[in-house]
């Protein structure tokens, strides 16, 4: 049972070819692995050792003296969370707003808006800590951690691709996801005051990635196409297989020239046509 649910689970998460699907697998198993590290370390008596790792190596800084020595986490940070509402919340809009942009797009550009609205968010997280004055205090401790960026870029990328797409909300009723965006950026401007200040900067980090990504894709520009495959170049043989597909039926000839003999030549179809051409070719 426990091997049939598991083996379910995999499949529809990580096997399914679906991108939403695989972020959210990804994340959730990533928090119960920690999490479940962070109990045995309890019972060790070496309580914060695991959230001490993740912000010490995995959450991004906004440090300019720990960038080159800790580059990867630009990547890192958006797989992590801070407690279970954190994640939650983060997956729930993730699947939400997820699946309807991937309605409209292909899975190679969805994975680039949300790598690329996370990396994004980080990046204007730092720029802000370090000169906006009111952050520079703090701007050699701080960390983020969290895939809030690559959601709200997914967000604000379906909300520009089908602004006017409705969804229904709870004691709310229909509401169009542009609105929902809009109020969103609003809450995550008045929060950049809060103690979750940077979290709510690179929110606004990844909205703008997603609104600038669906705008040049609108205007002919897929940045998403870097990660296209390059077809393979095959190498053709001129050898006699090539010289038997010109090859005519001579009965199908014959015919072809009866119904001219009956018709007349404007009465043959463009297939008939081209064969009898080939045939006077060889």
């Amino acid at each position: 049972m426990n091997n049939s649910l598991w083996s379910d689970l995999k499949l529809k998460l990580f096997k399914s070819g679906n991108p939403v699907l695989l972020y959210i697998g990804i994340n959730a198993l990533i928090f119960i692995v920690f999490s479940l590290l962070s109990v045995v370390f309890f019972f060790a008596k070496m309580p914060g050792v695991v959230d001490g790792f993740i912000n010490e190596y995995l959450a991004f800084p906004s440090s300019p003296d720990l960038w080159l020595t800790r580059f990867y986490t630009l990547l890192t940070y958006q797989f992590f969370h801070r407690d279970f509402f954190h994640v939650l919340f983060n997956l729930l809009w993730l699947y939400w707003m997820g699946q309807i942009f991937l309605d409209f797009v292909k899975p190679r550009q969805f994975h680039f808006v949300y790598l690329g609205g996370g990396i994004l968010g980080a990046i204007f997280y730092a720029l802000i800590y370090n000169l906006v004055p009111v952050f520079q205090p703090v701007a050699n401790s701080s960390t983020v951690v969290g895939s809030s960026a690559a959601v709200m870029a997914v967000f604000a990328a379906a909300a520009t691709l089908v602004p006017n797409y409705s969804i229904r909300l709870l004691f709310v009723g229909d509401v169009k996801i542009k609105y929902l965006l809009f109020v969103y950026v609003i809450l995550d401007i008045i929060a950049m005051q809060s103690y979750n200040a940077g979290g709510s900067i690179a929110h606004l980090g990844g909205a703008l990635f997603g609104f600038v990504y669906v705008k040049l894709l609108q205007n002919g520009t897929d940045l998403s196409s870097v990660f296209k495959k390059k077809p393979k170049l095959k190498v053709v043989k001129n050898n006699k297989t090539e010289k038997n597909t010109n090859t005519v039926n001579q009965k199908e000839i014959d015919l072809i020239l009866d119904k001219i003999s009956k018709s007349g030549y404007d009465q043959l179809s463009r297939a008939e046509k081209e064969t009898l051409f080939k045939a006077s070719k060889n």
